[in-house]
């Protein structure tokens, strides 16, 4: 590795020969400079990677110097050496972007390890990164086989949400890649879980976590206070990893309190999740309940057109028909901008129910645009582009409007999506469905090994559409194809972002309790 280039900028430079030579000793190459002008003039035609920059000087300050050099380039780091330690002179400091400030008098080993958190920073933190996630793998490798519950299984995939997001610090390929193929273990042994699970779920006599159909019951209404709006906001399509891409930006304007998830019901589907979490109910009692709202997947007409009837009733059922509400749906711009306007309005209501539709959006453009192919094309981009979309959104705009108030805010989702690459054939009538994560039809042929099927769906809380219609959900990677045109769809679909079957990141999902920062 080559040595790395100090520009030391000190007019009793002199005296600093020892510290000069003692870093020269630690492997780095160091150009000393007595003023600012030189110093500047420096930078225009040298490399360098740190400026040490001494306060004050004759002529142009430390800080002057600073500004000039950060007009020719931006990127380099300067730590500011300084006698003064007044307020003011460190607030300048840091609003110039400084990396680091040390006051005099400085001894060799403070100068080292600054130049060694901005120059080794990133390759000690991956170095730290890789062992210890090495350290870890034998405690993820045995949770995954000691018969997890549903509780362990949301931890392991916290676990391993919190490893990818660290792995992302390490330029360790290998790495990276035995962590994605133990989640890819993971999700195998989640899909049997699930397989041996689920049903039991649905009876409400037995233990089960908080599912879609429980979730405002348990996580949203006890929250609604009278004289505190509580704000419940839905992103459709949020995995886990992307809140955690969003969070650092939520908690620069709300105190998080709680950061949890639950489990979505199956299929993992907007018309299914949702209308379950507005309704309090399993999909079968919704079409019980709202024959005429309800729509199956064969079914003309909007399938979500009714989540604030479907509320309506929920709070009827649950005899808080008292609580204020409000229900907002964003699913343009233009409506993101009228939240914008109107956020205020809202205040005088128990609880505002608002849901976001983009990151579907964005997952389904994904499959259908070649640029954001490109621009989402990993796991890694696609928690970017989440996070770039949530920082210039209409929805943080809003956000920020009412942080400075009392309120409530519960963020969730309705389910998760997952990265397909393994290509299943089915074959069906005309009557089954276009799902690539799951179907649903009457004469279904398929390979058992792929997916879980429940031949009564009424078992599993779902409609039956048509007589004799099961339904079949994807495992893992999966995604299901019809054998005719199979090349062009497994070509087509192959490496995107779908939903609607069983894996951790499309089941296990965000469900957070923030307040606000005012007292």
């Amino acid at each position: 590795m080559p040595a790395a280039k100090i520009l030391w900028v000190d007019d009793e430079i002199e005296s600093l020969q020892s510290q000069k030579l003692f870093l020269e000793n630690k492997g780095y190459e160091v150009h000393t400079l007595t003023n600012g002008a030189d110093a500047v003039d420096y930078v225009k035609g040298n490399l360098v990677d740190v400026v040490l920059m001494d306060e004050s000087m004759p002529g142009l300050t430390g800080l002057e110097t600073l500004a000039q050099i950060k007009e020719i380039n931006s990127q380099i780091p300067i730590v500011l050496i300084t006698k003064n330690e007044t307020e003011n002179l460190m607030d300048e400091a840091i609003g110039n972007e400084i990396s680091d400030y040390l006051i005099k008098p400085v001894n060799p080993n403070q100068v080292w390890l600054s130049l060694k958190k901005i120059i080794d920073n990133k390759r000690l933190v991956a170095e730290k990164t890789t062992s210890a996630y090495q350290q870890q793998f034998r405690h993820l490798f045995t949770a995954l086989n000691s018969n997890p519950d549903f509780n362990d299984w949301m931890e392991i995939y916290k676990k391993l949400v919190y490893w990818e997001l660290e792995m992302e610090k390490s330029d360790s390929p290998e790495m990276q890649e035995i962590l994605q193929s133990q989640k890819q273990e993971a999700n195998t042994e989640f899909f049997k879980f699930i397989s041996r699970n689920y049903l039991s779920w649905i009876d409400p006599r037995n233990d089960a976590p908080i599912m879609s159909n429980t979730l405002m019951q348990y996580k949203v209404l006890p929250h609604v206070e009278k004289g505190t709006p509580t704000f419940f906001l839905l992103i459709d399509n949020l995995r886990f990893d992307q809140w955690k891409a969003i969070q650092p930006i939520f908690a620069e304007h709300f105190r998080i309190l709680e950061e949890e998830t639950f489990y979505s019901i199956l299929p993992t589907a907007t018309q299914y999740c949702r209308n379950a979490i507005f309704s309090g109910l399993m999909p079968i009692e919704i079409e019980k309940q709202f024959p005429v709202e309800w729509k199956n997947d064969d079914e003309q007409g909007g399938k979500n057109l009714f989540e604030e009837t479907f509320f309506k009733g929920q709070l009827k059922r649950l005899r808080q028909t008292d609580i204020k509400h409000s229900y907002t749906k964003i699913v343009n711009n233009h409506d993101g901008q009228q939240l914008v306007n109107n956020i205020h309005n809202l205040l005088g209501n128990d609880l505002n129910i608002i849901i976001y539709n983009f990151v579907d959006m964005l997952s389904h453009a994904r499959t259908e645009m070649e640029v954001l192919k490109e621009l989402a094309g990993d796991e890694i981009s696609y928690r970017s582009i989440t996070r770039s979309w949530f920082e210039h959104s209409p929805l943080f705009q809003a956000l920020k409007k009412i942080a400075d108030k009392k309120i409530n805010l519960v963020l969730a989702t309705d389910h998760g999506t997952v990265k397909v690459k393994t290509p299943c054939k089915v074959i069906g009538d005309k009557q089954t469905t276009t799902n690539l994560r799951y179907k649903h039809g009457r004469n279904l042929n398929y390979d058992n090994k792929d997916v879980l099927a429940f031949k009564d769906p009424r078992m599993a809380g779902l409609p039956v559409p048509n007589v004799n219609s099961s339904f079949i959900f994807a495992k893992e990677d999966g995604f299901l194809c019809y054998p005719n045109n199979y090349n062009h769809f497994v070509n087509y679909y192959k490496n995107t972002f779908q939903h609607g079957g069983i894996s951790m990141e499309e089941m296990i999902i965000p469900v957070i309790k923030m307040v606000s920062k005012v007292s």
